[in-house]
């Protein structure tokens, strides 16, 4: 089955040297890409946002990371200031000590007595020569712990400006995120608000039709109406307009209904 994969792999790739030559691979790469941002954009925004959350979210581990290595900058830092102090004691200990000794051999040749011994002007000076040197190079130690000391400081500042940056970052993400979840909401509303205005147009459609529907029984009735005078039936109601007429006429000539008959009779006798 390997095998056979690859044997297809080979040809196909084979095929597309015969075919596109030297820019095959330039093929290859854009079509990727093409590939690569379909898949993208075919992601939803919501489930983008959740994954942007999480990797911000994710960054905690690092910032702890961080605050762990400062604590422990700043425990050495305190530390070494305890050293250096220690060693700054002893140091104008010593310094005192041999101020002592070579005030005493000020005094004169000797023999000089410390703690209950007697000691030569040669022994003093030779205990000078030897805690002059160790004072020389417990000097040069301190002054080594306080370069030390203060490279640790520098360092311990440059993590404390990281860790804040970085607490920073990660705050404005959140906050970006978030301005963006609203963002995606108003445009999720305003779709909603399309889908409803779709809706809006369906019912008025429908209020046309109904409308169509009250026309076209209109017209039947009225069309049954007429096929009825047609078929010679008796008109029930009586014809208001003609009455009126006659009653006017009445009214104005003086007339009534009786004498008006009586007359036309004797005309005719």
């Amino acid at each position: 089955m390997i095998k056979r994969i690859l044997y297809t792999v080979g040809a196909i790739t084979v095929l597309g040297l015969v075919v596109f030559g030297a820019d095959l691979w330039s093929y290859v790469r854009t079509a990727t890409r093409e590939v690569e941002q379909t898949v993208r954009s075919a992601v939803p925004l919501e489930f983008e946002l959740r994954r942007a959350r999480q990797m911000v979210e994710d960054l905690v581990p690092e910032i702890r990371k961080n605050m762990h290595v400062i604590a422990e900058q700043e425990v050495e830092i305190e530390r070494l200031e305890l050293s250096i102090a220690r060693q700054e004691d002893d140091l104008r200990r010593q310094r005192a000590e041999m101020l002592v000794l070579r005030s005493r051999l000020k005094e004169g040749p000797g023999p000089y007595r410390f703690a209950g011994r007697t000691y030569s002007a040669e022994e003093i000076k030779r205990d000078l020569a030897r805690r002059y040197a160790r004072y020389k190079a417990a000097e040069a130690t301190l002054e080594a712990k306080r370069e030390l000391l203060a490279a640790r400081k520098r360092q311990l500042d440059e993590s404390r400006r990281k860790l804040d940056a970085m607490i920073a970052a990660k705050r404005q993400l959140m906050v970006k995120i978030e301005q963006l979840r609203a963002r995606l909401q108003t445009i999720q509303a305003a779709q909603a608000a399309s889908e409803i205005q779709f809706d809006d147009s369906q019912l008025a459609r429908a209020k046309t039709l109904v409308r169509q529907i009250e026309k076209r029984l209109d017209v039947a009735e009225r069309l049954l109406a007429a096929e009825g005078k047609l078929d010679g039936e008796i008109p029930v109601e009586e014809d208001a307009e003609a009455e009126d007429v006659v009653r006017k006429i009445d009214e104005e000539f003086g007339v009534m209904g009786g004498a008006a008959e009586d007359g036309a009779d004797s005309s005719q006798l």
